[in-house]
């Protein structure tokens, strides 16, 4: 029960960061390319980590090193990327609904490849009523939402890519490996994978721009808080819970999103966007509870 509280808290920690750096990322994007943000905020995460933990990590098998290839290419690489273009092509409140959707891929996944957990009708209904929170949350007030078939293809392949990253971890999670180690290990393959988009999107380093306090600090959350810290936290989360279990967290960014645009933007919230987060709290609970023992 300890470890299932602790896993819980994780969980709920990571989310709520995650949930804010939308703010961090408008901030950069103002001197930033999505591609020098993506790939800087790992690079300060892989060094923290480095520093944090400087032993070497060595594997027993081929077999284990794919599951970090693995990995490093879905939930950093492949996720990260995925969703920025796709905001490059549909609205963000279509990307926001869409990517909601990972806990449910998580979930058939998790059930074919780890045996992990056996899904009940609550599960569905509990994902059903989030999505429907998630959809008042994300489109009230928003006078441009349509379906935009390239660009919401591929959060969906976002989303799905996630619920493969959320796997491998939980497996990753059986090597007895450290989970600094481990997350420090995926952060490596996931910027080597990123090398060739790098070069693609015209990357350029312009270190001054880091002259400004403002940049330099959005950068260093997004590195070391958002990249290093919740990564090693949503990592040991899945290892306590599970991968499914902690996937069903990810329902609760769009609330936090609400509530960091209140707090620090200063925007207003809506009736409307209540309901919706009360509906995204009444799924959270539904999912967790509609799971049960192999």
């Amino acid at each position: 029960m300890k470890e299932n509280a602790k896993g819980h808290l994780l969980a709920l920690f990571t989310i709520c960061v995650w949930g804010t750096t939308f703010i961090a990322t408008k901030v950069l994007l103002k001197a930033f390319t999505p591609i020098e943000i993506l790939f800087m905020r790992f690079l300060i995460g892989y060094f923290l980590l480095l520093l944090m933990n400087r032993q070497g990590l060595s594997v027993s098998n081929k077999k284990q090193e794919l599951y970090f290839i693995g990995a490093g290419l879905t939930g950093v690489t492949f996720y990260f990327l995925l969703e920025n273009i796709a905001l490059t092509y549909t609205y963000a409140s279509n990307v926001g609904i869409i990517i909601a959707t990972a806990p449910f891929f998580t979930a058939i996944l998790g059930r074919m490849f780890l045996k992990e957990e056996k899904l009940k009708t609550g599960f569905f209904v509990g994902f059903l009523t989030s999505i429907t929170g998630i959809i008042l949350i994300s489109i009230h007030g928003s006078s441009a939402f349509s379906l935009n078939p390239k660009g919401d293809i591929l959060a969906f392949l976002a989303a799905f890519v996630w619920a493969c990253y959320s796997v491998l971890v939980k497996k990753i999670g059986s090597f007895g490996i450290s989970t600094i180690q481990s997350t420090r290990h995926i952060f490596f393959y996931g910027i080597l994978f990123m090398i060739i988009p790098v070069f693609l999107m015209g990357f350029e380093w312009k270190l001054e721009r880091f002259s400004n306090p403002i940049y330099l600090g959005n950068m260093l959350f997004l590195g070391v808080g958002a990249s290093a810290l919740c990564f090693v936290t949503w990592n040991l989360a899945v290892k306590l819970l599970g991968a499914v279990r902690t996937a069903v967290y990810l329902y609760l960014s769009p609330v936090v999103t609400i509530l960091a645009s209140a707090i620090i933007l200063g925007e207003k919230i809506t009736v409307i966007s209540v309901i919706g987060a009360g509906l995204v709290f009444a799924g959270l609970l539904l999912s967790d509870k509609g799971k049960g023992k192999n």
